[in-house]
């Protein structure tokens, strides 16, 4: 059966913006230094969001248990998005991302770090990160709360809400149109195709616009 992620996922970040734009939605992509660990792979589903800080005086075990919590606590067939309130540490490495991917995970975004790169480019699970660090969470943090809202740069995401990640950055689709968006997301697809279709026929740009109201 298909899903609702499964179409996302053939759709691009681009005209999933210009659709959510022209509905005057506007607050909708993360921050650009949120970039994919592997720029090939598209990211899609609806949003189990996480939330963390870091603590002084937690023990190895502590931190570990908490971690290990979180894993298996994320939804099969759902995006993670976790905030980290951290600048220094990883927040995903690769003994947690085939853990999430053997779970039906379909990806995970964080506001943090990421660590274990080249294990995790191996398994093509999709990460989406703002830096690299080796320095770990044991020891310093833990998540706080799961499936709540979170806010990051000036988009606030709210469990259910959909995702999509690709090569050019993320958006958010709010769960109550994201039915809605995707299906006028695919029609917009459709028509660029013919706009394509025209030019790569000898059509004036501007002409393949004016006739199909697509660019």
């Amino acid at each position: 059966m298909t899903t609702l992620g499964d179409r996302l996922r053939q759709c691009y970040s681009g005209a999933v913006f210009d659709t959510l734009r022209e509905r005057g939605l506007t607050k909708t992509v993360l921050p650009k230094d949120i970039r994919p660990l592997d720029p090939s792979l598209i990211m899609a589903g609806p949003v189990f969001t996480v939330s963390g800080s870091r603590k002084d005086g937690l023990t190895d075990h502590e931190t570990l248990v908490a971690w290990t919590e979180f894993l298996s606590a994320a939804p099969a067939d759902h995006v993670v998005v976790c905030t980290g309130q951290d600048d220094d540490r990883a927040l995903m490495g690769e003994l947690s991302a085939e853990a999430l991917q053997f779970r039906g995970v379909k990806g995970y975004l964080s506001d943090g770090g990421i660590r274990d790169s080249d294990f995790i480019l191996k398994l093509g699970f999709p990460v989406f990160s703002r830096y690299f660090t080796p320095r770990d969470v044991v020891g310093a943090w833990t998540p706080d709360r799961f499936d709540h809202p979170v806010s990051i740069g000036d988009v606030t995401i709210h469990p259910g809400d959909y995702l999509i990640g690709d090569i050019d950055g993320t958006v958010i689709i709010p769960q109550a149109i994201a039915e809605e968006v995707v299906s006028e997301v695919e029609l917009v697809m459709q028509t660029e195709n013919k706009v394509r279709a025209a030019i790569l026929q000898g059509v004036d740009p501007k002409e393949a616009y004016l006739q199909h109201g697509r660019f």
